[in-house]
């Protein structure tokens, strides 16, 4: 019997060195915004990746790199998908396992999207195109709950850096498209535990979240984005680094001719590919990152 039970035990053990680690985030119930049932997670043929969908409650997923080889410096990402979905594969999960590799702790933000049934991709698309105001209605109802839960991400982090082994000083937040509206808000809003200490907006929906002026005491930022996206987010790009230029705060801006809109971790033989190699760069520059001897 010994031999069964040491094979068990084994494939225990396998199974919580490879388990997910779950941070369930606080928040508040919105008076204005109602979920049912609970989140979904597929394929997305539409946008042919990994999805997930009708986020009602925050979380975060916990990506360490090897302690050989850990920096101490933090981000929390938050995927895009127009607030309607997460484009959980190639925005978030696979700039964790990159960002681990040069050894800085990730975590991946589900934060609240608006309410939706089984394929909020299919939705988003749907409402967008059919009815404009009332798109525009459910972004703005959501938004101030997806910053929410992007502040409470980087208050966590930041209580919790000891027991991640990380930097408090050194918490970055990274997002793409609706994330990089999420970014922006926790730019603009972050005061004392919940300020990120550097932002990353990757094409920024700075339509959903209008460019402000630089808060006091910002973030250090760089900002990445494409001269062709097709949602014509390039002008507003160059809008937050320039509100940053002109209050004479730290920033940088990568803006490639080609790329596209949504392009994350995909390869599409372009220079574009290389982006999140310039964060890299920029973030050893910054004193942000100690790179791995």
């Amino acid at each position: 019997m010994k031999t069964p039970i040491l094979f068990i035990a084994f494939l225990l053990f396998i199974i919580n060195i490879h388990a997910q680690e779950i941070i369930n985030l606080p928040y508040e119930n919105p008076e204005n915004v109602q979920w049912e049932g609970n989140e979904k997670a597929f394929f997305s043929d539409i946008w042919d990746t990994e999805v997930v969908c009708n986020v009602s409650k925050p979380t975060m997923e916990v990506f360490r790199p090897d302690a050989s080889v850990s920096n101490g410096t933090s981000v929390i990402i938050a995927p895009g998908g127009g607030l309607y979905a997460l484009s959980i594969e190639k925005e978030g999960n696979m700039v964790a396992k990159w960002l681990n590799e040069k050894g800085i702790t990730a975590f991946v933000l589900k934060y609240r999207l608006v309410p939706t049934g089984e394929d909020g991709v299919q939705e988003l698309n749907e409402t967008s195109s059919n009815d404009g105001d009332e798109f525009i209605r459910l972004i703005g109802a959501v938004m101030p709950y997806s910053v929410a839960d992007g502040l409470t991400a980087v208050q966590y982090v930041r209580e919790h850096a000891e027991d991640f082994g990380i930097d408090k000083n050194k918490i970055g937040f990274m997002g793409f498209s609706a994330g990089g509206a999420v970014t922006q808000g926790v730019a603009y809003e972050g005061k004392g535990g919940n300020r990120a200490d550097f932002i990353v907006p990757v094409y920024s929906w700075t339509s959903a979240m209008p460019v402000q002026e630089a808060p006091e005491n910002p973030p250090s930022m760089l900002v990445i984005c494409a001269s062709d996206d097709p949602l014509g987010l390039a002008s507003g790009s160059i809008e937050l680094y320039n509100s940053w230029l002109s209050a004479g705060q730290k920033a940088e801006l990568h803006m490639y001719s080609k790329g596209g809109h949504g392009f994350g971790m995909k390869k599409q033989d372009l220079p574009s590919d290389s982006w999140i190699g310039r964060f890299y760069d920029w973030g050893i520059a910054e004193n942000i990152i100690t790179p791995s001897k």
